[in-house]
């Protein structure tokens, strides 16, 4: 959907890093390849409006140059343009003075002005808003029970039935920090949306794109083979399956294990880390303590051993059958009726 019919040349990212948050989900943004961010800022993909990127961390511009970019924004002077939030939402409620977090100085008072009020602004304009990474689009580490800052993801604070202008829900793409071309594959989605070129991005339950987290990390891992066959690594550095280990892989929505981290290369469970859940809107405080098998697993992995087992065995067996060459190949075998070659060349020509 498209607030307008003209097709715009140009759309502005205005990329807040404020919340409470590392600039971690910025920098990953650096490694994308599929695209990659120079790719979008520089409008070399046809059909796709070129991006004007608005990022703390990565902007040409500076101090006021860049605040006034965001202030166009707040003031309905930008559109379209595209909001992503990054690192959690803090309640700036619940305490007597002071902010939890804040981006540029009040030019009437001088003090900080609250992230939260950035977002109570700019969300009302935009065309579309996104959540980047597990903090922003759930609250993440910095939501953990007890923390003093009541922090929370966007559409905690947003509200979950929230669309923007042109009707689009909160797109949640989390990580921890975020897969680079997850976020850069949706980005071009939404690109293209603004265009009039694709349909309303398709969202999960949580918010987040179908495609990339509609599978488990476990069904895209190149070590659940090993699962179903119950071979387990005890200790760091095997080379089977990791889930005794404490992976959360098999009940995580993440395309890690199947995408790789850069250019179809690492990821966690690949280089041997085990999955923490980062991905899940219940990440950190379910999947806690870190590194301990999970309560689930611990069925599964011995109702798996009873056959797993077996069925390791049974396929070797066949493997061996498989790996030899059938019995009809092999030096080509004369016939009976076959004339003997090298004999009749050992008569000299004209002896009959």
């Amino acid at each position: 959907m498209s607030l307008s019919t003209k097709e715009p040349e140009e759309i502005s990212v205005l990329w807040l890093t404020a919340g409470l948050g590392c600039d971690g989900d910025t920098i990953a943004m650096t490694a994308a390849t599929r695209p990659s961010l120079e790719d979008l800022v520089q409008g070399i993909i046809p059909g796709v409006p070129k991006l004007r990127l608005y990022n703390p961390v990565l902007a040409y511009e500076v101090g006021d140059d860049l605040l006034e970019a965001f202030e166009r924004g707040a003031n309905g002077l930008l559109n379209p343009f595209i909001l992503v939030v990054e690192g959690s939402i803090p309640d700036e409620s619940n305490k007597s003075g002071g902010v939890w977090a804040g981006f540029g100085n009040d030019s009437a008072t001088g003090q900080p002005i609250p992230t939260c009020r950035w977002i109570d602004r700019l969300a009302c304009e935009a065309w579309g808003v996104v959540a980047i990474g597990t903090c922003a689009a759930y609250g993440g580490v910095h939501a953990m029970a007890g923390n003093p800052t009541g922090a929370m993801g966007l559409a905690d604070y947003l509200g979950h039935d929230f669309v923007s202008r042109a009707g689009v829900p909160i797109v949640a793409v989390p990580g921890c920090p975020v897969q680079p071309d997850a976020f850069m594959e949706t980005l071009l989605y939404l690109l293209r949306q603004v265009a009039g070129k694709a349909p309303m991005i398709p969202l999960d339950p949580q918010g987040r794109p179908e495609w990339l987290f509609s599978d488990t990390a476990h069904e895209g891992c190149g070590r659940g083979g090993y699962y179903e066959q119950a071979q387990f690594s005890d200790v760091p550095g095997g080379a089977h399956c990791i889930v005794k280990l404490g992976c959360w892989g098999p009940v995580v929505n993440c395309n890690v294990g199947k995408r790789g981290w850069i250019n179809g290369v690492g990821g966690c469970a690949q280089v041997g880390g085990v999955c923490i859940g980062c991905t899940m809107p219940g990440f950190p405080d379910k999947f806690m303590p870190f590194l301990e098998q999970p309560p689930g697993s611990l069925l599964s992995a011995q109702a798996v051993s009873t056959y797993g087992h077996s069925i390791r065995t049974l396929r070797r067996f066949t493997q061996g059958s498989l790996n030899t060459e059938p019995a009809w190949r092999g030096p080509p075998t004369r016939l009976q009726s076959e004339p003997d070659i090298a004999s009749e060349a050992e008569v000299p020509v004209g002896d009959e």
